[in-house]
C-alpha cells in the first residue's frame, strides 16, 4: 500500500525557504535567480548519479546505487518546490493548476467527470 501524499510538504517547503532567506546575502531577485541554478546543479548530480549506478564510468566502475538516484531525484523535486515558492506566495496552488493541465492535456478528463466539449469552429463560411 502506497503512502499518502505528506499534507506537510508545503509547510516544510516554507521553513526551508525562510531559514535560506534569514542566510541570504544578497538582493532578492539574486536569491531567486540563484535558487533556480541550483536546479542545474542537482540535476548534473542525478547524472552523475545514473552514470555511477549503471557502471558507465570505467574509472569509477559502481559508484552510485538505484536508491542513490532516487535521492537526487528527490533534491530536484524539493530544490524546484523551494525555488517556484521563492517565485511566488502562491506556490502550492500555482503548483497544482500545473498538474491539472498536464494531466487534462496528457490524460484527459478525469474519471467521473463529463468530457469537455470540443471548441466551437465559428460560422460557417461558404466558399
Amino acid at each position: 500500500m502506497k503512502d499518502a501524499p505528506d499534507a506537510a510538504v508545503w509547510p516544510t517547503v516554507d521553513r526551508l525557504c525562510a531559514w535560506l532567506d534569514a542566510a541570504a546575502e544578497r538582493p532578492a531577485e539574486q536569491e531567486l535567480l540563484l535558487r533556480v541554478l541550483k536546479l542545474a546543479e542537482e540535476v548534473g548530480e542525478t547524472a552523475q548519479a545514473v552514470i555511477g549506478a549503471s557502471g558507465q564510468n570505467p574509472r569509477k566502475g559502481y559508484s552510485h546505487s538505484w536508491r542513490d538516484v532516487e535521492s537526487e531525484l528527490c533534491d530536484v523535486v524539493l530544490t524546484a518546490m523551494v525555488a517556484l515558492r521563492t517565485l511566488t506566495p502562491d506556490a502550492e496552488s500555482v503548483f497544482a493548476e500545473h498538474v491539472r493541465k498536464v494531466a487534462g492535456r496528457s490524460l484527459g478528463p478525469a474519471p467521473g467527470t463529463a468530457p469537455r466539449a470540443a471548441p466551437d469552429p465559428g460560422p460557417a463560411t461558404a466558399g
